[in-house]
């Protein structure tokens, strides 16, 4: 017994000691497997970098730049040579009726893009979800998404072709003696046509992180809904819906922290058609304030303001997100 009691002591003694290498061991094995790691995805790093570059020269290095909002900016001077304003151009831009008509054209899109236009590509990626025939599935989706390649010039004219003064709807109403309607010029219905324009080239590509949502519910609640008596409606409302909830949130977050940004090249490219009561938002009035009219200070002053509210809009969002449990765009 005494000598079974020496041996259990003599364990005792020697475990926290025998533990120690052990805990050095494991470390040093991650070290190393870290390293391994690192070096065998440098390719993948070699990739990435001209990649981050970009963004840290175009997005964040050029964030620098809007000092120019505060000065007086003339090219020839450069931005320490141009005398300083203060909030001068902001002054000036408040005060301006043509800026609040662009903030208000760009919001009433806006809102008509989210109400009309985001629904979309969630109805789309449902019944393609709902597809069991995979064949007609791929070719529904390819179709959908390739309007999303076309640049927005070819679209532009596309709809000019069919929609405008001398486009096919009239050609046909002509040759049936109807009286001819020009859509494409008119400015009470441009703003459902931009609405039209843009459901028509992105809700295809709109429905791939839906499609990728709807792929990760679970079919056995689906399964079990069913057999509790549940409907197609009520499957979708109880089942789909909060599995994709979090994504829709997401997606709704980003999409009001580019509400101010509505398409630059699709209003610029129809803005003589209609014009600038009708097509001119903050990003045209920027472009024409500054790098047509010349006056880059006052031109980078809207876009500041632009680019500040957008932040705010975020910030406000991710917050009710979080309020309503969910994750939102950041913690």
């Amino acid at each position: 017994m005494a000598a079974v009691v020496r041996e259990h002591a003599g364990a005792e003694a020697v475990t926290p000691s025998s533990r120690r290498p052990t805990g050095v061991f494991r470390r040093r094995k991650r070290f190393q497997n870290r390293r391994s790691g690192s070096r065998r995805n440098r390719a993948l790093f070699l990739l990435m970098l001209p990649g981050l570059g970009y963004f840290l020269l175009f997005h964040y290095g050029a964030l620098a730049g809007n000092v120019i909002a505060f000065k007086d900016y003339v090219p020839f001077d450069g931005i320490w040579g141009s005398p300083w304003v203060g909030l001068g151009n902001f002054q000036r831009m408040f005060q301006d009726a043509e800026f609040w008509d662009a903030v208000l054209n760009t919001l009433w899109i806006a809102v008509l893009q989210i109400v009309f236009y985001f629904p979309v590509p969630l109805a789309l990626a449902l019944l393609l979800h709902t597809l069991t025939w995979t064949t007609v599935r791929r070719f529904v989706q390819s179709v959908a998404y390739l309007p999303h390649f076309i640049s927005w010039v070819i679209v532009v004219a596309l709809f000019q072709q069919v929609l405008g003064d001398t486009g096919l709807v009239n050609g046909y109403l002509g040759d049936a003696g109807l009286s001819t309607v020009d859509i494409i010029g008119n400015p009470d219905a441009f703003r459902p046509l931009t609405v039209a324009q843009v459901i028509w080239k992105d809700a295809g590509w709109g429905t791939i992180i839906f499609l990728a949502a709807l792929s990760q519910v679970d079919e056995q609640q689906y399964e079990a809904a069913a057999i509790d008596g549940a409907g197609p409606w009520r499957r979708f409302w109880h089942v789909t819906l909060p599995a994709i909830r979090p994504v829709i949130v997401l997606l709704l977050i980003m999409r009001l922290g580019d509400i101010l940004s509505v398409g630059f090249e699709q209003m610029l490219l129809q803005r003589d058609a209609v014009g600038p009561e009708a097509a001119e938002i903050i990003d045209t009035f920027v472009y024409y304030q500054g790098m047509v009219g010349g006056d880059y200070g006052f031109a980078a002053a809207a876009g500041l303001f632009k680019g500040v509210i957008g932040a705010l809009l975020v910030y406000a969002a991710n917050k009710v997100a979080h309020r309503l449990g969910e994750q939102g765009v950041y913690k």
